[in-house]
């Protein structure tokens, strides 16, 4: 009974230890700080390849393209309500 008891016991601790360390993983995960790095570094992806550490022009261009076609667009839309 009292080995049964021992056993039991440090299962219970082994897993109080397993959900501390799942909780703390979490908690940093969740932290609004680890969020931003996350996101900034796949902006970064995105944009500067990870092997050379060159730019991609062609995912700068694309994004550029973009912003100036929205700007374009706002511009027109403007003209053509005044």
């Amino acid at each position: 009974m009292s080995n049964q008891m021992s056993d039991l016991e440090r299962e219970i601790e082994e897993t109080r230890e397993r959900l501390a360390t799942t909780i703390d993983q979490l908690l940093y995960r969740s932290h609004p700080k680890t969020i931003a790095q996350r996101e900034v570094a796949a902006v970064k992806g995105h944009y500067v390849d990870a092997a050379t550490g060159e730019p991609r022009t062609d995912n700068i261009l694309k994004t550029v393209g973009a912003v100036a076609g929205v700007v374009l667009l706002f511009v027109v839309v403007r003209k053509v309500a005044s």
